[in-house]
């Protein structure tokens, strides 16, 4: 088991004569360009071509960057071309929901290349949550696109605080039937892969950083709200985790402190506001106040509520501006303490656009210093349902291409 920060004792692909460091910078530069020279690596990178030549031969054997060709002339010999190629292997990202599963099999540019979803009541059944998950996984890897690409690794996205230092132990009092065990070992051992983890909110902000709203940015923040509510923040470009990986915790922000118990034991949190189930909850209050509201015959689940927000129903909007409200409320406190340039919504909530943003942005206007407001952009997810299960992929990612140990070998291949 591991986390992103590091490549634990367990790492099955541990070659002494795989790339060193230096050689690993100079792939994560090819992966960067797409194409490059080597002439072109050695003057960014800042390395001599001799260098540059002994650390490419390294590269190529592993058959992630392959030679395509000539690039132009600046006077002498054509430079070879060198490619990254974002399609020799594949990664499997994983995310588990308060009551739902998803799994996306995506190739090394974060590519969807095949996508499996399943509603599950995640939080009450650890056990079949397991077998859920690996069967989403099994059906991922029996796709078309995934045959005869080695597979990475396993990125996991867990609805939960992670400890770096204890990526395979959840929090008991968000999910308290499982036992602080996330239990995916097996899993791992199977597929032979190496497993890592990190918090759900944590992995879309990664997958907004690398694919999203936030590639033009080193500090931005996400914020899913779904069953609960979780912040991802990243600064200076790194996901920011706290001192025990509970930093991002934003949906036990107390923003009433009167309010109703929420399950860590506090009164009045935001996820007891904006979750699913309070949604669900002040829809059911309301409702003898909108008598000719769509939702009167419903069960008020949540895309009930926003359906209806979507087409006017009065107490639709009145559900969902009251949640935005609030939400508004926290993320003016955030503004004022962090200052991130843009702050992403993803989550249930993210699908209703400017029915949230505008009543959020009024309160945040309202709450937030004037210059900490001029400098952050406030927007909708644009990577949709599938931003969390892809940014557990880019965990694999971004560590493969930190420590080339985790790639596997596979097979040359030439383009002309």
């Amino acid at each position: 088991m591991q986390n992103g920060n590091s490549i634990s004792k367990g790492l099955r692909r541990s070659d002494p004569d795989r790339p060193r460091p230096l050689a690993d910078a100079v792939l994560r530069l090819i992966w960067e360009k797409q194409r490059i020279s080597r002439a072109e690596i050695a003057r960014d990178a800042g390395l001599s071509r001799s260098t540059v030549s002994e650390i490419v031969g390294e590269i190529l054997p592993m058959g992630l960057v392959a030679e395509v060709g000539e690039g132009p002339s600046r006077g002498g010999r054509r430079p070879i071309v060198l490619e990254f190629q974002d399609d020799v292997c594949t990664i499997l990202g994983v995310e588990m929901g308060g009551a739902h599963v998803a799994v996306a099999l995506t190739d090394l540019r974060g590519k969807v290349l095949a996508w499996e979803t399943q509603d599950h009541p995640v939080r009450s059944d650890p056990a079949g949550t397991r077998k859920v998950i690996a069967k989403l996984c099994d059906r991922c890897l029996a796709a078309p696109a995934a045959v005869g690409r080695p597979l990475v690794g396993i990125g996991v996205a867990v609805p939960s605080p992670v400890d770096p230092a204890h990526p395979d132990k959840l929090s008991n009092v968000v999910l308290p039937a499982w036992e602080e065990k996330l239990g995916l070992d097996s899993l791992s051992e199977r597929l032979d892969v190496p497993l890592l983890v990190d918090n759900d909110a944590n992995l879309g902000a990664l997958a907004e950083s690398w694919w999203g709203l936030g590639t033009e940015t080193d500090n931005l923040a996400y914020i899913k709200v779904a069953t609960g509510i979780g912040s991802g923040h990243v600064i200076d470009g790194e996901i920011y985790r706290g001192a025990t990986g509970v930093a991002g915790e934003i949906g036990h922000m107390a923003i009433d402190p009167k309010g109703g118990p929420c399950l860590c034991g506090l009164r009045g949190c935001l996820v007891t506001l904006v979750g699913a189930r309070a949604l669900e909850a002040r829809a059911s209050e309301l409702a003898t106040y909108h008598p000719n509201s769509c939702l009167i015959e419903s069960t008020f689940q949540v895309d009930d509520i926003e359906k209806a927000a979507l087409a006017g129903d009065s107490l639709g909007l009145q559900v969902i501006r009251e949640a935005a409200e609030h939400l508004g409320t926290a993320i003016a406190g955030l503004l004022n303490l962090m200052n991130p340039a843009v702050v992403v919504l993803g989550g249930d909530l993210a699908v209703l656009g400017d029915l949230v943003l505008e009543p959020l942005r009024e309160r945040v206007q309202s709450r937030t210093l004037v210059s900490a407001v001029a400098a952050a952009e406030i927007l909708v997810s644009e990577l949709g349902p599938r931003s969390v299960a892809v940014g557990a992929a880019t965990l694999v990612l971004k560590t493969a291409l930190d420590d080339s140990r985790l790639f596997p070998t596979v097979e040359t291949q030439t383009k002309a």
